[in-house]
């Protein structure tokens, strides 16, 4: 599994597993575990999860897939804005902690920005890594000012990743978010890499370029969706599965990212062009 490096000096694998509306329904738990564990098997080592999936269910789905394996995973867990103060973050981690099954997260994002002033909550995470339950931390669904309020902050420069809504349909990231991204190393994580409305899905994979680069590639669009992000310069995707036969494909995706070529991505860009004007950050 090709990997980033983190500022830390840690590194974080390019392509992961997400859990968003895992662990809503306990009789499907058994094979949102399995599909997980079917993914680390694969070499998806990167899980990706939050104390809202679920109201916690998605990370005691979590727990229960990376049980006697926690070694090999990269686990990302994200707390509340409502519990990001100094006490909530302690708080929330410890809950997460135990539903998780482990003594350490590996990242631990702000899933947004909400009331609690910036500087408490990196405060909170700065501390948290200093007792070893967190090795590092970092944001969600920031646009580029919140980054820069952020990395002006104290504990601001440990910042190792912001996770944002990235994908064909939505690039506005592309304009100013990235880029600044790349040039301090900071790793962007792309979620809903292939949408999450039905109706937006469908309208990505049914686009007439990215099937006619499927065709020629005898692969799925969602496949070339995902090789695409794959592509991009210092981007970690984190697309979720359950049935077996798509964690799968999300693996291939990654083999796929080396053979897409120059006639591929003009295609690509033709048909979701890139952005020309700076955008509000897409959120789901």
């Amino acid at each position: 599994m090709r990997t980033l490096p983190l500022p830390s000096g840690r590194s974080i694998p390019v392509l992961g597993q997400g859990t968003w509306n895992m662990g809503e329904d306990r009789a499907a738990r058994v094979a949102e575990a399995d599909a997980l564990r079917l993914g680390l098997d694969l070499g998806m080592t990167l899980i990706d999860t939050a104390e809202m999936y679920g109201e916690g269910g998605a990370e005691e789905v979590v727990g229960q897939a990376i049980a006697g394996r926690r070694d090999e995973v990269f686990l990302v867990s994200k707390v509340y804005p409502h519990n990001a103060g100094r006490a909530g973050v302690a708080a929330a981690c410890e809950r997460s902690l135990r539903r998780l099954k482990t003594e350490c997260i590996d990242l631990y994002l702000l899933h947004w920005r909400g009331a609690v002033p910036l500087g408490e909550t990196l405060d909170a995470f700065s501390r948290l890594r200093e007792q070893g339950k967190i090795r590092d931390f970092g944001v969600s669904n920031f646009d580029l000012d919140d980054m820069q309020e952020a990395a002006d902050l104290r504990h601001g420069a440990a910042l190792a990743t912001d996770q944002v809504l990235y994908n064909l349909s939505r690039r506005g990231v592309e304009w100013d978010l990235l880029p600044w991204c790349r040039a301090r190393g900071l790793p962007l994580m792309a979620y809903s890499p292939l949408e999450s409305n039905p109706d937006e899905q469908a309208a990505l994979l049914g686009a007439p370029p990215l099937q006619a680069v499927a065709r020629r590639h005898g692969a799925t669009p969602a496949q070339v969706a995902l090789a695409w992000l794959l592509r991009q310069d210092g981007v970690v995707v984190i697309p979720k599965a359950v049935q077996p036969a798509h964690v799968r494909a999300n693996r291939a995706a990654l083999d796929l990212a080396e053979r897409l070529g120059a006639q591929d991505v003009a295609e690509l860009d033709a048909g979701f062009p890139p952005p020309r004007a700076r955008q509000p950050l897409a959120m789901r």
